[in-house]
Order: C-alpha cells, then sequence, then structure tokens
C-alpha cells in the first residue's frame, strides 16, 4: 500500500508528514530548517526524517503534495522579483485604482494603446509596433511580465497578441489577466497579474529543488501543489501561475486542522514564521472569499480560503515604541532571523559582536542587529551601492554596523532586502521566549544578550525600554499576545459583521474599542460587562502550544492544541483534492444577438439556448482537461448557472447568463508495477 508524503515550506521551517493511504493516521513527520539560498537543503532535511520516522521507503511513496507559505510572505514583506506590468488601454486614473501605482513601485510600466469594450468589440486597435519597441527596451534582470488589457475578460485577443510578442522578443515567463481571473475590474486584474509575475521566479525554485530531492531518493511519484482555496493543483500549473498559492500555506493548515481535530465549527489560527493566518471553520468547511484573497496590503483576485492575514510571527522583528510617552513594543510586519537561530550559524562571530556592545556605556544604533547575504555578491540588476554592500556582506551573520557605514547604505540594504538578497537579523518573540524559557532550540545566550542590548534603549518618555532581559521578554511575549488577540477578535468580528449589526469596514477599529476590551477584562462595576469568543480555537504552528495558552484564558475560548499542530499544513497537503473552476458569461448587446465569451474570444449567435450550450460544452471540456492535466482521476463535473433578466414594458429581456463549471476529484497515486 502507498503512502503519502507532504512538505510544507515556510518562513523558518520546511516540515515533512508521512501519511497512510487511507488518511487515517499519521506514520511519521520532522521539521528542518528552511534553507536559504538553497531551499533544497531544508526540504532534503525534512524528507528524510519524515520518511525515516515513518519507516518507509522511497518506493512507498505514492503522492508528494506541498504547501508553501514563500509566496504569502514575499507579497506581505514586499519582496519578489523585478517584473513588468504591459497596460493595454488603460489611462493613469485606471491604474491608480487597486493599489497598482503602490504594487508597481520601481517596476517597469508600458502602456500601449488598445483594449475592447465590454461587448468585446475591439475599443482601439492594438499598437504593435509601440509594444514590440518596449519590449525590446526591458532592463535585464527581470523574472516575468505581466499584461492586462481593457476588458481582456470578455477579449482576451490583445492580451494574447501581447504575450506571444513579448515571448518572441524577451523570451521572458508571461502572466495574461485574463487567465487568473474571468471577473471584470481590469486594475484589479492588473495587479494580480503583476504579482503573479513577480512569484514566478520564487515557486519556480521551490518546485525545482522539491523535484531534485525527489529524484535523488528514487521517489517516483506525481508531485502536487496547494492552491490558496485549498484544492490542489499539478506542479506545471503551480510554476505558471504562482499566484495561486498566496495562502497555499494557511489553506493547508485549514485542511490539516479539520482533518487532525474534526472541528467542525472554529476560528483556525496558524502562526508561523512570519505570519499569524486566522480563517472560520463552518461545518467543517472554510469560506471562500468572493473578492479574492488579501494579503498584507494588496487585495487580489485570486480565489482563496477567506483568511485575514497578519504580519506576526515568532520571527516577528521587535520593534521599540518611541513615539509618545507610552513606551513598549510593536511586532512585525517583517520577518528577521532571530538572533538567537543566527548564533548557530556562526557562535564566534555573533557572540563577539554582542560582547563589544555590552562593553561599551553607551548604546549605539545597530547594537544586536546582523545581516547576511543569500545571494551570490555578483547577483544582476544591482546599483552601485547596492553592490557595494552585496560585497561586503558574506553567507553568514555580519555585524551590522560593520555593513552599513553610511545613511544612504540604509536605503540600499532596504532594496536588497526587499528581492531576497540579503536577510536582516534581529530581535524577534522567538528569542524573547528562549529567555523566558519558553524554548530551548537555539542559542539561548545569545538571545539574552541581544534582549540585555535592546533593554539599554529609550523610549519617546526617555526611560529605559526594560530593567533587563528577562523584564523585556515578558513584555515581548505579552505584545505577541495583544496583537494574537485583536487577530482573533477581528476574524470573528468580520464573520458575524452581516448579523451583527456593524460593517466590514467597522471590524479594525471595532476589535479596538474601550467597551469591547473592557468585555473582555471581564469589567465589573456600576456597568458589568463581558465578552469572549463564542468558538473553539484551533492552534496550529510550531510555536502555537508555547503561545496560545494565554491567549485562549484571556478570550475566554477552548484553546485546542492538535498533537500534530507543528506540520497541520504538511499533512493538509496530501488530504485535499484537485478542484478546476472556470467561469464562463453570455450577454445580449442587443435584442436578437447573443456573445458567448469563450476562453478564446468571443461567439456570436442568433438564439440564446445555443450561446449557453456552447459556454457549458466549452467550459466543461476546458475544466475537465485542466482536471486531468492537474492529475485528478474520476473527474466529477458541477455547474452553476446564473440567469438574469429583466422586466422591461412588460417584457421579460435577457441581461446576462453566468456559468461556473467545476471539475474535481481525488490526485492520482502513483501504484506499484
Amino acid at each position: 500500500m502507498k503512502v503519502l508524503l507532504g512538505v510544507d515550506t515556510g518562513g523558518t521551517y520546511t516540515d515533512a508528514a508521512v501519511i497512510d493511504a487511507d488518511q487515517t493516521r499519521v506514520l511519521g513527520k520532522a521539521k528542518a530548517l528552511t534553507s536559504r539560498p538553497d531551499l533544497a537543503v531544508g526540504i532534503a532535511g525534512a524528507i528524510d526524517g519524515a520518511m525515516a520516522a515513518a519507516g518507509v521507503g522511497p518506493d512507498a511513496v505514492g503522492l508528494v503534495a506541498m504547501s508553501t507559505t514563500l509566496a504569502t510572505n514575499a507579497l506581505v514583506e514586499g519582496q519578489g522579483g523585478r517584473a513588468a506590468l504591459i497596460a493595454i488601454g488603460f489611462d493613469a486614473p485606471d491604474l491608480e485604482r487597486a493599489g497598482l501605482a503602490e504594487a508597481l513601485g520601481a517596476d517597469t510600466l508600458i502602456t500601449i494603446a488598445g483594449g475592447h469594450e465590454a461587448s468585446g468589440a475591439e475599443a482601439r486597435p492594438l499598437d504593435l509596433a509601440a509594444l514590440e519597441a518596449a519590449v525590446g527596451a526591458l532592463p535585464a534582470g527581470l523574472t516575468g511580465v505581466a499584461v492586462a488589457a481593457r476588458f481582456a475578460v470578455r477579449n482576451p485577443a490583445h492580451e494574447i497578441a501581447a504575450r506571444a510578442a513579448v515571448t518572441r522578443l524577451a523570451g521572458l515567463p508571461v502572466t495574461c489577466s485574463h487567465e487568473l481571473s474571468a471577473r471584470l475590474n481590469g486594475p484589479k486584474r492588473a495587479l494580480t497579474a503583476l504579482l503573479n509575475a513577480r512569484l514566478i521566479g520564487l515557486i519556480t525554485r521551490l518546485i525545482a529543488a522539491t523535484e531534485a530531492e525527489l529524484a535523488r531518493r528514487g521517489i517516483d511519484a506525481p508531485l502536487m501543489v496547494v492552491r490558496g482555496d485549498g484544492a490542489l493543483m499539478s506542479a506545471a500549473q503551480a510554476r505558471e501561475r504562482p499566484i495561486e498559492t498566496i495562502l497555499s500555506g494557511p489553506a493547508a493548515s485549514i485542511v490539516g486542522a479539520r482533518w487532525l481535530t474534526g472541528e467542525a465549527e472554529a476560528l483556525v489560527s496558524d502562526i508561523g514564521g512570519t505570519t499569524t493566518d486566522v480563517a472560520v471553520l463552518r461545518g467543517g468547511l472554510p469560506r471562500i472569499d468572493p473578492e479574492g484573497a488579501r494579503v498584507g496590503r494588496f487585495r487580489t483576485m485570486v480565489e482563496a480560503v477567506a483568511m485575514r492575514t497578519t504580519g506576526l510571527g515568532g520571527d516577528s522583528e521587535v520593534h521599540v515604541n518611541r513615539e509618545g510617552l507610552g513606551g513598549g513594543v510593536r511586532l512585525g510586519p517583517k520577518r528577521v532571523i532571530p538572533v538567537s537561530l543566527a548564533a548557530t550559524l556562526d557562535p564566534a562571530t555573533v557572540h563577539a559582536a554582542l560582547d563589544r556592545a555590552l562593553a561599551s556605556d553607551l548604546p549605539g544604533e545597530h547594537d544586536g542587529r546582523f545581516a547576511l547575504r543569500l545571494a551570490p555578491a555578483d547577483a544582476p540588476g544591482l546599483d552601485a551601492r547596492e553592490a557595494q554592500l552585496m560585497a561586503r556582506l558574506a553567507p553568514t551573520p555580519l555585524p551590522l554596523g560593520a555593513v552599513v557605514t553610511a545613511r544612504m547604505d540604509l536605503a540600499a540594504l532596504d532594496r536588497l532586502v526587499a528581492r531576497g538578497l540579503v536577510q536582516r537579523v534581529g530581535v524577534t518573540p522567538s528569542d524573547a521566549a528562549h529567555v523566558a524559557g519558553l524554548l530551548g532550540a537555539w542559542d539561548g545566550a545569545a538571545a539574552q544578550k541581544a534582549l540585555r542590548l535592546m533593554a539599554r534603549l529609550r523610549t519617546g518618555s526617555g526611560l529605559l525600554l526594560a530593567p533587563d532581559a528577562p523584564a523585556l521578554a515578558r513584555m515581548i511575549v505579552e505584545q505577541l499576545t495583544e496583537q494574537t488577540m485583536r487577530a482573533l477578535l477581528e476574524a470573528a468580528l468580520a464573520e458575524d459583521a452581516a448579523a451583527g449589526g456593524w460593517s466590514a469596514d467597522e471590524v479594525e477599529a471595532l476589535a479596538d474599542h474601550p467597551l469591547l476590551r473592557a468585555g473582555i477584562r471581564g469589567h465589573a462595576g456600576a456597568l458589568a460587562l463581558g465578552a469572549r469568543l463564542g468558538l473553539p480555537v484551533v492552534g496550529l504552528g510550531a510555536s502555537a502550544p508555547t503561545y496560545y495558552g494565554a491567549v485562549g484564558a484571556r478570550l475566554g475560548a477552548r484553546m485546542c492544541l492538535p498533537e500534530h499542530a507543528g506540520v497541520a499544513n504538511a499533512i493538509g497537503a496530501v488530504v485535499g483534492q484537485v478542484s478546476v473552476r472556470l467561469e464562463g458569461l453570455v450577454t445580449s448587446p442587443a435584442e436578437g444577438r447573443y456573445v458567448a465569451h469563450l476562453p478564446a474570444g468571443p461567439v456570436p449567435f442568433a438564439d440564446e439556448g445555443a450561446a449557453r450550450a456552447a459556454l457549458r460544452e466549452t467550459l466543461q471540456a476546458e475544466a475537465r482537461a485542466r482536471a486531468l492535466a492537474a492529475g485528478a482521476e474520476a473527474v466529477r463535473i458541477e455547474a452553476q448557472e446564473d440567469r438574469r433578466v429583466a422586466e422591461i414594458e412588460g417584457r421579460a429581456m435577457f441581461i446576462e447568463a453566468r456559468l461556473v463549471i467545476t471539475a474535481s476529484g481525488r490526485p492520482r497515486v502513483a501504484h506499484a508495477g
């Protein structure tokens, strides 16, 4: 009997779990540090550890499925490769919508005349000569190109032509917006396509590393990847559409939470190294966000589990509050390598730098902070200052004060971090947990020294941040508890928004409302107040047992911490299904005329029924083919249709028909012989 192997690559750890073919029990599990830049080291360590614990060899593996938080983390932290956006038929106000202008940053924007009308008719011809000239002048070092045309979901002809030109002239991966979503809102589709283009290199490296390690071990089994909605897709599809893997890890954790606990109604909170992801289980199923996945400050058009992702994790950077008189600390949203972990990479260098800083009576700006290089010093696309910084850095931690010699170096360092070429090292909740005696995996002595240095810093009131390292550790753990509580309250308030008399836009303000906070504390005076979570909380992630007991006690919630909570993502990866969802539209531009907007372009019909039948047949065939290509067997087809009519002068007039086809099935498992 074949077994199933699940792998999850997170910001800090790579996890693996081996499940029996009947999906009834965990046979073995293991964790390894996520290795950068060579992800293969961490993947190999986790796979070998899990298979050894399960007592199985490579021939026993019939299916490998992987999830990852790397794409989610990249968007939360503003990282990713360099990309270009070709916007066809959009004007400047269009590009301001959906946060597209902010998301572009320093990336290349090419605006080209063209685009279509809502009917699918061409609005202006595509300026192919201008497009080819702009593509020929693209900068070096791009990981991909995004193409978005006005009303491309009604007629993709200009996007298809632009893709052909980019492929022919630049040889770069191209993302067309109409292939990521069938819904209107061109600017949001353009944003989604841009983010996809940035993530292609990251996900390609991850899949290639996984495939290489499987081949090296003689594991001959299909490789699947978890999408953001919890369904599985083939590795080849994930390479082309990496944006669909945002929230892959959290979605897998939701599937794993249900499998591990049997809870049907619960809040699921998954704390990783970079983010905390909260979703709601209702009837054993997570809700799919109808507006598209939101990660950090970006709202995409990717279908995903309705989840609130916060830049809060065990490796979140600790910041000193220097504004106002309150003092204290705040956490995130960016991840840094914990000092306690960095010290295991080069103990002599890290401890020597910490000791020098402690020997000085005056706190330094960069005390207890380090940086290390994740890529070769001669990485492409660097400006002069970035190249100088890369030359000073090493693959092991170096004191930040020795690397940054001028103010302008800090901005250059931020750019290198954003591109994933450099990683900072600093104080994190993981370091605080070592000092508080809650963790002991890494170098606790280095964590103690780093917290002593940070405790000497002064807040906005001029007072010391903390009297000593243990006091600061308690402050940091308390802040993590507070920010986790806030994330859970926001998720609960968002779930109850419609029935509770408040709107989704008010959720963040309500989570901080003094009356709600007084109710959580159980205020009892002239006015007695009480508030608690009405659902249990399933805590997932390696550090959930460390922090979540206090969170559950504060919120009056039953806290469920399953035995295999630390590898829930890897488990969830292999108990999911392959699913392909396609959407199409039939419109009526004039009485007696009907247009089926097919994937290859609009097709006119004189009969409504014929147009709807053509759309259904095309989408069913395409969905079935994609599901089979994704690795499904025994594919099932489901159809949902929404036909809209309007009453005009006593007559029912057809407006449009929207058809959704879903093809799903269990992934194929390799069998012996």
